[in-house]
């Protein structure tokens, strides 16, 4: 086994999802996540994208992120909005709650530790 993966998204089927029903906002947004790699002990690496739309998250684990394009709006309750394009990164951490509301079709890269 090689040491090393690329984020080869034509060599990977993506998974379909969207927000539980109970979390969400507004639209219908739909996502498309591209599991890349993971590693023992709850690591995980690859490409999410979503579509337009509201919902409300709650995170138990560590996410870094790299925004590679469109326009999101993620919202800490009782924190002022921050808007996230392509270029931005951000690391959220267990205990996040709030918003994510995509403006334009969203896609990232990440890393999550749960």
């Amino acid at each position: 086994m090689q040491a090393w993966t690329t984020f080869d998204l034509a060599a990977i089927e993506p998974e379909d999802g969207a927000p539980a029903p109970d979390r969400l906002i507004e639209g219908a947004p739909q996502f498309r996540t591209w599991n890349v790699d993971e590693a023992e002990g709850g690591i995980y690496a690859g490409v999410w994208e979503a579509t337009p739309g509201t919902w409300r998250i709650v995170y138990d684990e560590w996410e870094y992120f790299h925004i590679l394009s469109g326009h999101s709006i993620v919202t800490e309750e009782g924190g002022k909005p921050l808007h996230l394009r392509a270029g931005d990164r951000m690391v959220l951490r267990p205990g996040f709650k709030g918003t994510w509301q995509v403006v334009e079709t969203t896609r990232k890269d990440y890393v999550i530790r749960l």
